[in-house]
């Protein structure tokens, strides 16, 4: 499947995503999703989980400042096209391949990937992990401040 993505060729990592227009956004995320069925259709590995949440990534990475900001998926299928847009497209037909990308996010692949997400119900456990540890932070700092 070779279908052109002229506006996906332009995203090399998140930050491309700032200040494009809401059609661009649109096309972009059409695009995303023609780019993550063909990566499984020659890979294999679960397309659904994937191609549901092709707009919410796209509008996610487009808002938040991803590394930043902490994206946590529940699936770690869910994040083929969060691995397309994270730098990661070149290898995303190695996707679940000896010595490719992981089928699930993993932190030493990318520092897009904050917690190696595996299987549904990991994820509440490490954003509220996440949350605890910003909330420290900055009680921290403001204690700090006030001495």
């Amino acid at each position: 499947m070779n279908t052109p993505t002229p506006l996906l060729d332009q995203i090399a990592s998140p930050a491309d995503l700032k200040g494009r227009t809401k059609t661009e956004l649109r096309k972009i995320a059409d695009e995303l999703r023609a780019e993550t069925i063909s990566a499984v259709s020659v890979t294999g590995g679960h397309l659904g989980a994937g191609l549901g949440v092709v707009e919410l990534t796209v509008a996610i990475h487009a808002v938040f400042e991803t590394p930043r900001d902490k994206l946590v998926w529940d699936v770690g299928h869910q994040a083929y096209p969060h691995k397309i847009l994270t730098g990661r497209r070149d290898r995303i037909r190695t996707l679940r391949q000896g010595g490719g990308l992981s089928g699930f996010t993993k932190r030493d692949e990318s520092e897009y990937d904050p917690f190696g997400a595996a299987h549904a119900g990991t994820s509440v456990s490490a954003a509220a992990g996440f949350a605890v540890v910003r909330r420290r932070r900055r009680r921290s700092s403001f204690m700090s401040n006030i001495r």
